[in-house]
């Protein structure tokens, strides 16, 4: 028996990421970035769709009290509408860097949306990690990113987590309640055979899960920084990962196809079972 399942649908994503959880619609949500697409699992029935998207798109989180989205984009921030569909954009963080992208973003437990920037073109450290407000207001918050991924927050809050992927770094930030992040330092660097860190979720436990780009595997790290645990998988880039279900007992983990075209598991969504259960995902306030 396999510790993995491939979700059935038709093609695969050039770069699969940002699984995110909906309570409220019973389904996954995430993203082909260079696809690009969004794509909606409902797992009440495992049916797929999904709706293209006019540029490159990094995340989607969902708004409290309407049936929409705030979407990263090439572009920055926009209010994503699937029926009918619309987008408006909001912000853009960055307008005098036109190869830069919003790359990966998770909301806090106060609503507010945590997101980090990126060279689309990979050259440059110009990332920078942005907090939007519920207020539609955006604050900078630190700088000096190659690839920017995998926001997370401990159960409790008070410790985010935020990654550089080109340096092999995750950082643990100490984080007050009104949301100013205090005390970066390195919680794990990975080694060269484990690849690179990319999208991450926190379980109820504490436990980070981590998508390893290039080392075909998510892992769980323990609050010290300890390995726990890693579950491999039949892709070399996994992107990231998402707890769901009722339960919050089930994970599903994205991956790209990009490079990897010798692949055939390449870019698909798998679902495995990770013996813990996660946290509820939170959603935008404004």
């Amino acid at each position: 028996m396999s510790d993995y399942r491939v979700i059935a649908r038709e093609g695969r994503d050039v770069l699969g990421e940002g699984p995110m959880w909906s309570a409220r619609e019973n389904a996954v949500y995430w993203v082909d970035i260079k696809g690009p697409r969004l794509w909606r699992l409902s797992l009440a029935d495992e049916a797929v769709r999904s709706w293209p998207m006019p540029e490159a798109i990094g995340w989607v989180v969902e708004r409290q009290d309407r049936a929409s989205f705030i979407a990263g984009f090439q572009s920055g921030f926009a209010a994503l509408t699937l029926n009918p569909f619309s987008i408006t954009p909001l912000h853009d963080p960055e307008p005098d860097r036109p190869d830069n992208r919003l790359n990966d973003a998770k909301a806090d437990a106060a609503g507010r949306i945590w997101a980090g920037t990126m060279d689309s073109l990979e050259r440059e450290a110009t990332g920078s990690l942005y907090r939007l407000d519920p207020d539609l207001t955006v604050s900078h918050h630190d700088s000096g990113y190659h690839v920017t991924n995998g926001p997370a927050f401990s159960p409790e809050g008070d410790v985010f987590y935020h990654t550089d992927s080109a340096r092999r770094t995750i950082y643990a930030f100490d984080m007050t309640p009104d949301g100013r992040l205090e005390n970066k330092r390195v919680f794990v660097t990975f080694e060269d055979a484990w690849g690179y860190p990319d999208g991450m979720t926190t379980d109820a436990e504490g436990g980070l899960w981590v998508a390893h780009w290039a080392g075909s595997r998510i892992s769980r790290f323990l609050p010290d920084g300890a390995l726990d645990r890693s579950i491999a998988l039949p892709a070399s880039r996994i992107t990231s990962c998402a707890f769901a279900g009722e339960n919050l007992d089930r994970m599903f983990v994205t991956s790209a196809a990009i490079g990897a075209a010798d692949e055939p598991q390449a870019g698909q969504l798998f679902e495995v079972a990770p013996g813990v259960r996660g946290l509820p995902t939170q959603a935008f306030a404004g």
